[in-house]
């Protein structure tokens, strides 16, 4: 059961899984007010189960870090919970869009994707850290759908493994071998210029 807020009735209910065989979209999504955290993928429901202390502090590190070195710039550093709307072929309208997610953190350079309701287009660089629960969709399901959507550079960081997958978007609109990044490593962020993380102080308390 998942528990929404019904907004033309003006209250909580309980309803049962969504349909496997059904494909939603932003408008459903968008009407039905979930408490539980939620992701759409290719109109598809994922629960997003409650972050732990060790990611918390991880995509804190990694917000503050870009939200430092971007001022003055276009480009906004967002964290999550922070729905972004990912449209494939230019299809924007909201019973359009199958895909809404809420990176853990993202980068964003076009101002005009930007609205009151989050982001619609896809982020110039995406972050998703791994949890026990997550890892599987984090690599396999997400890094599909980005790479289909446009994300341009996509990091995977393991808390368990210490290190950041880097994946970046080739001229073809396939990401490239990714590489990975460890203690010891500075990453050099191509989507966000100027941008270097120093893999060991990010898993130093």
């Amino acid at each position: 059961m998942l528990t929404i807020y019904n907004h033309e009735e003006d209250r909580y209910q309980q309803v049962e899984e969504p349909d496997p065989s059904l494909t939603y979209t932003y408008a459903d999504y968008y009407r039905w007010r979930f408490l539980e955290r939620l992701e759409l993928l290719r109109g598809k429901i994922f629960k997003l189960a409650a972050a732990n202390t060790i990611h918390q502090r991880l995509a804190l590190k990694l917000a503050v870090s870009l939200y430092g070195h971007l001022k003055g710039c276009p480009c906004e550093a967002f964290i999550a919970p922070f729905d972004v709307r990912l449209p494939v072929k230019n299809r924007k309208r909201d019973d359009q869009v199958t895909t809404v997610v809420q990176p853990d953190v993202c980068v964003v350079c076009d101002p005009q994707k930007v609205d009151s309701r989050g982001v619609c287009g896809a982020p110039d660089l995406i972050i998703e850290i791994l949890s026990p629960s997550n890892s599987q969709y984090d690599v396999c399901d997400k890094y599909d759908v980005y790479q289909e959507s446009g994300v341009r550079e996509y990091w995977v960081v393991s808390p368990m493994q210490e290190n950041v997958m880097v994946s970046l978007l080739q001229a073809d609109g396939k990401y490239d071998a990714s590489t990975i990044h460890k203690p010891g490593d500075t990453l050099h962020a191509t989507a966000v210029p100027g941008f270097s993380l120093d893999i060991r102080q990010l898993f130093t308390q």
